[in-house]
């Protein structure tokens, strides 16, 4: 039924909510900015890796080893260098991010079908990065030897007698390219939805505590379910329009497919935004000021954003850690999402993260209800 006090209370919230810029910014702007920038950023693909030559050879041989190595786009040959130590000077001085040492013996080995050997130098400062190159020299290396010895077979007539005793062929489903905005950029759908809703949950309230009017709302007819519910409406209107804008953005923008259901990934956000909306309200319970409020959802969030599987992937984890990232919300959605997005997943593929997400929409939102309820009284 019609519950006028619930409807001025939502109606008065709004008003608050268009009234101060600060808020608008934080629910509107934020989460665009956040989605563009991470979602450039949060990637671990190398493309374009500063590299020094130090090329002791100079031969048609050396040559056709450099052009394997311009031709991908993982390294970009930006150095040609006289020694070693130039190498070393470039590396620490981190204008060079590898190394490539030819030795002046390479071409003769090469001609008399000997081994040649040639020397990779990585920095290893940022291991990320580097195990990704460290991965694509290896595999450049080994299809180029690869192509000389198929040439030396050629030129004895042997091609066509060689044939490989296995054969493995490899398919990539629901992200054939290995896109890495498929893995990054619904999960940051999770993390800002979670981030913004629960930040302006708990300023929300504890900003009328701080202003005084809680206690001219306490005063008026209104129960406390109402004024709880008048509170948080708005910032579920906010948080699903979000949700909407964001999913524009990454199918638009950053060719995200959306091969779920939209209506299921509406419904199945708005079940996440239960929990982020009850870790606010709580939070709302406990600070007394907007900036304790903050710093403690900010507090939560760290754990969610490492351990939840945003980043890292939970199975990599030590199993005292995974069973932490099972009592992270998040972990749940960001699967749910994931699997919406890319592999467009029914609901009963779906059943076991969704009863626990339920789970902990349910006690969240209890729990800060009836704290909420007792901080009224």
């Amino acid at each position: 039924m019609f519950n006028p006090r619930l409807t001025s209370l939502i109606r008065k919230e709004f008003i608050q909510i268009r009234r101060d810029p600060r808020t608008l910014m934080v629910a509107l702007l934020i989460p665009v900015m956040q989605l563009f920038m991470l979602g450039y950023a949060a990637t671990n693909d190398v493309r374009n890796l500063p590299m020094a030559v130090f090329d002791q050879d100079r031969g048609a041989a050396a040559r056709s080893l450099l052009d394997a190595y311009r031709a991908s786009d993982y390294f970009l040959i930006t150095y040609d260098v006289d020694s070693e130590d130039e190498i070393r000077g470039l590396i620490d001085d981190g204008e060079a991010r590898a190394g490539l040492i030819i030795p002046p013996d390479y071409g003769s080995k090469i001609r008399a079908e000997e081994q040649a050997e040639v020397v990779f130098v990585f920095d290893g400062s940022d291991a990320t990065s580097t195990k990704t190159a460290l991965s694509a020299a290896q595999q450049i290396g080994s299809q180029h030897s690869t192509e000389i010895q198929m040439a030396r077979l050629e030129k004895k007539g042997l091609a066509d007698a060689i044939e490989r005793p296995i054969e493995i062929r490899t398919q990539v489903w629901y992200n054939p390219d290995l896109e890495d905005a498929y893995f990054f950029v619904p999960g940051l759908i999770g993390q800002i939805l979670y981030m913004i809703t629960a930040i302006l949950t708990a300023t929300a309230v504890v900003r009328e505590r701080e202003r005084g009017t809680i206690e001219q709302l306490i005063v008026t007819p209104i129960r406390p379910w109402e004024l709880m519910v008048g509170k948080l409406i708005p910032y579920v209107a906010i948080a699903l329009f979000n949700t909407v804008m964001t999913l524009f953005i990454a199918s638009w923008w950053f060719k995200v497919p959306m091969r779920g259901n939209l209506s299921l990934i509406l419904i199945l956000s708005g079940l996440f935004l239960l929990t982020s909306l009850g870790l606010g309200l709580l939070a709302s319970t406990v600070a007394k000021t907007q900036q304790e409020a903050m710093i403690t959802v900010f507090a939560t969030m760290l754990p969610a954003i490492m351990l939840s599987g945003y980043l890292f992937p939970i199975e990599a984890m030590p199993t005292w850690l995974q069973w932490i990232s099972a009592a992270i919300p998040l972990t749940y959605y960001l699967r749910i999402i994931r699997a919406l997005l890319v592999k467009g997943v029914g609901i009963a593929s779906l059943q076991t993260d969704i009863l626990i997400l339920v789970g902990f929409g349910v006690l969240l939102m209890g729990a800060a209800a009836l704290r909420f309820r007792k901080r009224l009284d």
